[in-house]
């Protein structure tokens, strides 16, 4: 079950927000937004899974990375969490509960908040995750549904960690290409929301796991645009395409790209490697913003000044609808 799952079950409910509430799960965005008065707005997010790696103290650090994302990707900063820990206290020793937490809390401190509380199940596997508050005045929140004609697409971090935690699984990743999936996997996405607010974005989402393609388009639909993308201005992490090149990849790929099919138009040079890394479900991935093209340049050279992990213009809106991929494109 994913995010569009429990949407469509929470549509089919009938609700009445309460009166504060200005965003929910009807406008696909990273979280809900409450208004608590006119110059102050609280967002909330919820995330967890299973583990994606063994060390349980990296496993911590990674969900705790995820699940601050969405607070990012909305522009607010966030003020708390709650953990959401699911552990099989049968089968494992408390320990690598505690080392999961620990993990956990030391993503928390570099955010600038503590893990105040939350719930633990005895479960089958172990789960982990936040529910995460921010706060965000409300000309500054960001939606993922604002982009502007014209706009840049701007990433900031670089794809590949969804085929790379299959090579994990698989023992075939190297030493390497491990420690950038850490990297990659563990790094907060703070600075490059810092770069955003400083310069200024239209829209902004995160990259996870619906794929690169899947967001965009996300992004594309809720501004009634087209959305051009250039595969060869896409970073990619050393160690992914080879891993794709063998056919080692999530399940999800699979999934992602059949989702946004028949609303892309891919260039007949693009590979099936290339699709799939397009589509490669990403964990901690980066931010996406949509930026006016005279603030383009100020948004690189803010994003490189953050040291964001990546700072590439990968494609533009633009009149029509649903997707078109290029194997190669002029974007600046």
């Amino acid at each position: 079950m994913g995010p569009e799952d429990l949407g469509e079950i929470l549509s089919q409910l009938k609700q009445s927000p309460h009166e504060s509430q200005i965003l929910g799960f009807n406008t696909g965005d990273d979280a809900s937004v409450n208004l608590l008065r006119q110059d102050l707005a609280l967002v909330q997010s919820l995330d967890f899974f299973m583990p994606i790696v063994d060390d349980p103290f990296r496993f911590g650090q990674i969900a705790a990375a995820n699940s601050l994302s969405d607070i990012y990707a909305m522009g607010a900063d966030p003020i708390s969490a709650l953990a959401i820990l699911g552990f099989p206290k049968s089968k494992l020793p408390l320990t690598v509960a505690q080392s999961i937490m620990a993990g956990g809390a030391s993503i928390c401190q570099k955010a600038g908040v503590s893990i105040a509380g939350g719930h633990s199940i005895d479960d089958a596997e172990p789960k982990f995750g936040l529910s995460v508050s921010g706060l965000v005045h409300p000309d500054h929140l960001w939606k993922n549904s604002t982009g502007q004609r014209g706009d840049l697409l701007v990433l900031t971090k670089p794809l590949g960690v969804g085929a790379m935690g299959q090579g994990i699984k698989k023992g075939v990743l190297t030493e390497d290409g491990y420690a950038s999936f850490i990297r990659n996997t563990t790094t907060l996405n703070d600075r490059p929301m810092l770069a955003a607010r400083r310069i200024g974005v239209n829209a902004a989402t995160d990259i996870t796991g619906f794929g690169l393609l899947g967001h965009v388009l996300e992004m594309a639909d809720g501004a009634g645009l087209c959305a051009e993308i250039s595969f060869d201005a896409i970073p990619v992490l050393d160690s992914a395409l080879p891993l794709l090149s063998e056919g080692i990849k999530p399940g999800a790929t699979a999934r992602n790209l059949a989702y946004v099919k028949n609303r892309t138009q891919f260039d007949g040079e693009l590979t099936d490697v290339a699709k799939w890394i397009l589509t490669d479900p990403q964990t901690s991935g980066g931010l996406l913003f949509a930026v006016s093209p005279h603030n383009a340049a100020d948004l690189i050279d803010a994003l490189v000044e953050e040291q964001a992990l990546c700072a590439a213009v990968i494609g533009r809106l633009v009149a029509g609808t649903g997707m078109q991929v290029y194997s190669e494109r002029q974007l600046l």
